[in-house]
C-alpha cells in the first residue's frame, strides 16, 4: 500500500511539473496560433463594443467562438472602456493580445503589446446623420415596395439565409425593401470584411483622379526597386494579378492571418512577399494586395493628417455614408482589405454609387470610367468557366461557399450578365446590377460551411422587381 501511495505521489508530482512546464512555455513563448486567436478575439470584440455598441460577452460567444476555430472557445477577453482597449488570451492568461480603440478610426490590433505606440490617431467622430425627413439616399426615410413577391422573398429565411443581420434592396435609386436580424437595426454598423476591398479600390480611383497615381504606374515601392517586383503596375494590384506570393487560407497561421493579427505594419508585410509569377500573368486573390493599395494611396497623399481624413472627406461624406469607419493597422495605414464598418443603408449607398460612373448627385467623385473599369472582367482570372474577377476588386460571380474551384458558382442561377459582386467573409454580399438599376446587400454571420448562396435571393428579387 505504501508503495502505491509513493508511486501515486510521484506520478502526481510529474503531472504538476509537466503542467507547470507547459504553463511556463505558454507564458514565455506562446505559439503563433494562440496569439492569432487572442488578437482576433480582441479585435472583433473591440470593434463591436466601441463601434456597434454591442456587449462584449455576446460578441465573443456569437461572433468569435460559435463559428470559429476550436481554440477560440478557450479564449476570454477583458474590456477597459476608460482606456479604450480590449485584451484577450487563452484562458485569459496565455498569448495575451490587445486591440485599441481610437475615436473616429475604430480599433487596431496591437501586436507589440503597447497600445500607446499604436499610430491610429484620435480623430473626428462620425458625421452627423442625414435629415430623417428626406428620402433615402439623401436622408433616412424609405418607401418600401408594395409588391407582395418582394415581401415574401425578404420574409423567407431560406432566401435571406442563416445568421442574416441585414438585407437592403435598392431599385432605381431607392430602398424598396429591408430586413434586420434579431438584435440588429438600420443604425447598427456592420463589418464588411472583404467588401472593404471594393471601397478601397474606389479610394484609389479618387487618388488617380487627383493626379497623384496612374493605373500604368510602376516602381511603386522603394523595397521593390532592385528586383522583378518593380515592374508591378497599379493596375496589376487592382486586378489581383501582381504575381506576389500570398497564402489567403484561413483557420490557421497563414500569410493572411499573420498579416491581420501579428503584424503591426500590414502592407509592409505583404509587400515583402516574393514574386511567384510575372505581373499580369496570373490571378491570385490576396488581402495583402489590397493593403498594399492602401499604403500606396496613403503614400501618394504624403501628409499623414490628410491621409487619415481622406476616406471620409473624399468618399464617405460625399456619399452620405455618415456611419462609415475604416480602421487602421498599428502603424497608421488603413486596412483596405478587411475592416470597414458601416450601417447596411450606408453600405447600400456605396452599392448605388457603384451602379453609375463615379458621380453622386451630379458631382464627379471618381475619374470618368473608373467604376466601369472596376466592373470590367480581368481576363487572367478565367479558370475554366470565364473570368471570375474584375479589374477593380470585385467578383463576377456569387462565389458560392462549397462550389469547387473549377465550377461556376452561378451555374444554377439565372442572373443578369452584368451582375458584379462585392463579397466578404462569413456571408457578406452585395450584388450590383447596372442593367436592372438594382443593388442587393446581404450582411450576416454565415460561415461558408453552412453553404448559403445569396444568388437565389438576388435572382428572385431581380425577377420580382
Amino acid at each position: 500500500m505504501r508503495f502505491i501511495v509513493r508511486v501515486t505521489k510521484w506520478l502526481a508530482g510529474l503531472v504538476v511539473l509537466a503542467l507547470a512546464g507547459i504553463a511556463g512555455w505558454l507564458a514565455i513563448a506562446p505559439p503563433d496560433l494562440i496569439r492569432v486567436a487572442s488578437a482576433y478575439s480582441a479585435k472583433i470584440v473591440c470593434s463591436n463594443v466601441f463601434l456597434a455598441g454591442r456587449k462584449a460577452d455576446d460578441v465573443l460567444a456569437i461572433d468569435v467562438q460559435a463559428p470559429g476555430h476550436p481554440i477560440l472557445g478557450f479564449v476570454s477577453v477583458s474590456v477597459d472602456e476608460s482606456a479604450g482597449t480590449v485584451s484577450a488570451g487563452l484562458f485569459g492568461l496565455f498569448g495575451r493580445m490587445t486591440a485599441r480603440h481610437a475615436s473616429g478610426f475604430g480599433c487596431s490590433t496591437v501586436p507589440d503589446g503597447d497600445p500607446a505606440a499604436a499610430k491610429a490617431p484620435d480623430g473626428p467622430v462620425a458625421d452627423a446623420a442625414a435629415p430623417s425627413d428626406a428620402i433615402w439616399p439623401e436622408g433616412a426615410r424609405i418607401e418600401p415596395s408594395q409588391n407582395p413577391a418582394v415581401a415574401a422573398i425578404l420574409d423567407d429565411p431560406a432566401m435571406t439565409g442563416p445568421g442574416m443581420r441585414a438585407v437592403v434592396v435598392v431599385k432605381d435609386g431607392r430602398i424598396v425593401g429591408e430586413r434586420y436580424g434579431e438584435g440588429f437595426s438600420a443604425d447598427t454598423p456592420l463589418l464588411g470584411w472583404s467588401m472593404t476591398k471594393t471601397v478601397n479600390a474606389a479610394l484609389v480611383g479618387a487618388i488617380v483622379g487627383a493626379g497623384k497615381l496612374s493605373t500604368g504606374q510602376t516602381s511603386l515601392l522603394p523595397e521593390w526597386a532592385n528586383d522583378a517586383r518593380n515592374s508591378i503596375a497599379l493596375s496589376d494590384l487592382l486586378a489581383m494579378s501582381s504575381g506576389l506570393a500570398f497564402n489567403e487560407d484561413y483557420g490557421d497561421v497563414t500569410d493572411v492571418t499573420r498579416m491581420l493579427y501579428l503584424e503591426a505594419d500590414m502592407p509592409g508585410f505583404a509587400a515583402s512577399m516574393p514574386a511567384e509569377t510575372g505581373p499580369g500573368e496570373a490571378f491570385s486573390y490576396s488581402s495583402g494586395t489590397a493593403n498594399i493599395l492602401a499604403r500606396l494611396w496613403r503614400n501618394a497623399l504624403g501628409d499623414p493628417v490628410k491621409a487619415a481624413a481622406f476616406p471620409r472627406e473624399a468618399l464617405f461624406k460625399r456619399l452620405g455614408m455618415h456611419s462609415a469607419t475604416l480602421e487602421m493597422d498599428a502603424r497608421g495605414t488603413f486596412v483596405g482589405s478587411s475592416y470597414l464598418y458601416a450601417t447596411a443603408r450606408d453600405w447600400a449607398r456605396f452599392g448605388l454609387f457603384m451602379l453609375g460612373d463615379g458621380t453622386w448627385a451630379g458631382q464627379p467623385i471618381l475619374p470618368a470610367g473608373w467604376t466601369s473599369m472596376m466592373r470590367e472582367p480581368n481576363p487572367v482570372s478565367d479558370i475554366g468557366f470565364g473570368p471570375q474577377y474584375t479589374k477593380g476588386q470585385m467578383w463576377l460571380n456569387g462565389h458560392s461557399a462549397g462550389t469547387p474551384d473549377d465550377e461556376d458558382p452561378d451555374e444554377d442561377f439565372e442572373l443578369p450578365a452584368d451582375a458584379v459582386w462585392a463579397l466578404g467573409h462569413d456571408g457578406q454580399s452585395m450584388a450590383v446590377i447596372p442593367s436592372e438599376a438594382l443593388v442587393v446587400l446581404r450582411m450576416g454571420l454565415t460561415p461558408s460551411k453552412l453553404g448559403y448562396k445569396s444568388q437565389g435571393m438576388v435572382q428572385a428579387l431581380a425577377k420580382a422587381l
